[in-house]
């Protein structure tokens, strides 16, 4: 899959069905060698958006539950 094609799509937390941003709009850590994404770092922010970031959420690829035609579902509580 490539990055075009999932850079749109909402990242949901199973755990809390809570919100955490768009992947898009994340930092990405990717394996030189390979190409392949590892984690996502997603930034919080304060006062819906403005501000300074609160903290960052790093989300491993492992961490991901399943890529469906809006979102992205993960599971932050595991591999913690």
């Amino acid at each position: 899959m490539r990055l075009s094609e999932i850079s749109s799509k909402e990242i949901i937390d199973y755990q809390k069905g809570e919100r955490l941003g768009i992947l898009g709009q994340t930092d990405l850590l990717v394996n030189e060698e390979t190409g392949e994404i590892e984690a996502f770092i997603i930034p919080t922010m304060k006062w819906f958006g403005f501000g300074k970031k609160d903290r960052e959420v790093t989300v491993y690829w492992q961490q991901v539950k399943k890529i469906g035609e809006d979102m992205i579902i993960i599971n932050l509580d595991q591999y913690e």
